[in-house]
């Protein structure tokens, strides 16, 4: 605690950030002139100024993952959900850092390799997940070598006590989630059915998720991927079987092992499979919670079933896992996808896209009114960026989903966002005879309908990533320590810091003992042929 003086301080700071605007607000600077922007940088010079660095020890950490949710992406949905002026859930945040996001062998990343980044501190390979740049792409051999394999903040946390969750509206064993529990030589290798001969050795991610450690001892996992899970699953209700991924074939009904698993251990699990089941579960007597929503990922948002026998949002699941995880003595960690803002874009389906980001920003709010920061770091970053750009030409107030202007080179509309690269779905031209292609006129279309395909500059077989940095929000113990550009491996280490779990655990001296050694390693060369002398 602070000494009395500086308690005094920091209230009188306060205070004035609060009474000085009230007292100097003019009706006549309504008008955005610049005395509105001179009281709108001061409004925030004040806060700033009130503001003092938290050095607690976290007892909680969450990190939220927008998968695709690049700088371009995160402005257009801040306006498109309420205007230019609005801010999403994480934007008023105190701290802000930028993180490079090339993978060790590639200038753009996959979600894999990047989620092995912020969840395990490791930068590796494109396409693996949970070993290190040792393990090239489909070597199931070099996987098995444990040296490889990098633990993740869930194993970290679980080893210093605490309970640990995650949840995503993609698969459970999908490439950001597996970071978190399996070391695999493929994102692809989901289940059985899509592992080479070669691979006999390896097990699955499913496998991994509901047999190995740190994934057996996840007290609450939620998302989608029934078909990884269950072999020959033929789904509930609506969903079908999903042909473009893996489809367990091998007899295993790994749902039914999980729970056996822990009814075995003596605890109380549940196993739900909607909305209906997830909100009539008993967070006060529930010690683990697997929510399985769909065959492969969840529904788009704008295309959900939200009844009763429908799937929750991103809000619901992360709600849950709270309540279950906040009984821990020791605290907790949890990791929260809002997966499916990739899969948009993937598509070149900016509306989605969009709508996703807002679903995300509003489990980013009801997480705020759950927790207290004054002990729980929250971390808000996305993996990569994506190919979707943000065009000029719009007047301010205009969807951000319409059209931006004329082209001055063609004198056809073009929209306000658009793909760099894209489908054929995305494609920009109409070929009219063999030598001549127009543009298409996207304002004879519904530009802000969620199936519309904005125009993308390159058709490939679908929208690419980008290599563009990505930003991190961050609130709560240690937040300062995300403050300038990092590389995307530095943000499970500030989580670690933050919560002394990890290489930090336990240790207040370890910080001391490593500064030590790294000084003395540096000085005994220099100074050993000067004693000699």
């Amino acid at each position: 605690m602070g000494s009395f003086p500086q308690t005094v301080v920091s209230i009188f700071r306060i205070f004035l950030a609060v009474t000085i605007p009230l007292i100097f607000v003019d009706e006549t600077y309504c008008a955005e002139d610049k005395h509105y922007w001179y009281q709108s940088a001061n409004l925030d010079l004040k806060e700033s100024l009130s503001y003092a660095w938290n050095t607690n020890t976290a007892k909680n950490v969450i990190i939220f993952l927008g998968d695709g949710m690049s700088l371009e992406t995160i402005a257009a949905s801040r306006i498109y959900n309420a205007g230019e002026e609005s801010y999403l859930a994480w934007e008023k945040f105190p701290h802000i850092a930028v993180t490079k996001t090339y993978d060790s062998d590639k200038q753009v990343p996959d979600s894999a390799s990047t989620a092995t980044a912020v969840f395990c501190g490791v930068k590796t390979n494109y396409k693996v997940t949970g070993v290190d740049s040792n393990v090239p792409l489909n070597d199931c051999e070099a996987s098995l070598n444990e040296d490889y394999h990098v633990d993740s903040i869930l194993a970290w946390a679980q080893a210093a006590g605490k309970d640990t969750g995650f949840v995503t509206t993609t698969r459970v064993t999908h490439a950001t989630p597996s970071a978190l529990y399996a070391h695999s030589a493929s994102r692809k290798w989901e289940c059985e059915a899509n592992m080479p001969a070669s691979a006999a050795k390896c097990k699955d991610i499913a496998r991994q998720l509901v047999e190995n450690k740190p994934g057996k001892d996840i007290k609450v996992i939620m998302g989608g991927g029934r078909q990884q899970l269950q072999s020959n699953s033929t789904g509930l209700e609506n969903d079908e079987v999903n042909t473009w991924s893996c489809y367990r074939q091998d007899g295993r009904k790994l749902i039914d092992e999980w729970a056996a698993d822990k009814t075995a251990r003596n605890f109380s699990n549940v196993v739900v499979q909607n909305n209906e089941e997830l909100f009539s579960v008993d967070t006060e007597n529930t010690d683990f919670l697997m929510g399985i929503f769909n065959n492969a990922h969840l529904s788009m948002d704008w295309n959900r079933d939200t009844g009763p026998k429908g799937q929750p949002s991103l809000e619901n699941m992360t709600v849950a896992a709270i309540k279950i995880l906040q009984k821990a003595e020791k605290g907790f960690v949890l990791a929260v996808e809002g997966g499916l803002i990739d899969y948009a874009h993937h598509r070149g389906h900016a509306a989605q896209a969009l709508r996703e980001t807002i679903r995300f920003s509003e489990a980013v709010s009801a997480t705020l009114k759950l927790i207290d920061t004054t002990e729980t770091l929250v971390i808000v970053t996305s993996d990569h960026g994506h190919a979707m750009t943000f065009n000029s030409g719009a007047d301010r107030g205009q969807d951000v989903l319409g059209i931006a202007t004329n082209s001055e080179y063609d004198n056809i509309p073009f929209t306000v966002l658009s793909y760099s690269t894209g489908g054929p779905n995305n494609m920009a031209y109409e070929v009219y005879n063999s030598t001549t292609a127009i543009r298409k006129d996207p304002s004879l279309e519904n530009t802000t309908d969620f199936t519309y395909s904005q125009q993308a500059a390159i058709v490939t077989d679908e929208a690419q990533h980008s290599g563009t940095d990505t930003l991190v929000y961050a609130i709560g113990p240690y937040a300062h320590l995300l403050h300038a550009t990092h590389e995307q491996n530095y943000i499970a280490h500030v989580a670690a810091y933050a919560a002394k779990i990890g290489e930090y655990y336990n240790n207040s001296s370890s910080n001391f003992q490593a500064y030590s050694f790294i000084f003395l390693t540096t000085l005994i060369p220099i100074l050993l042929p000067r004693l000699h002398r």
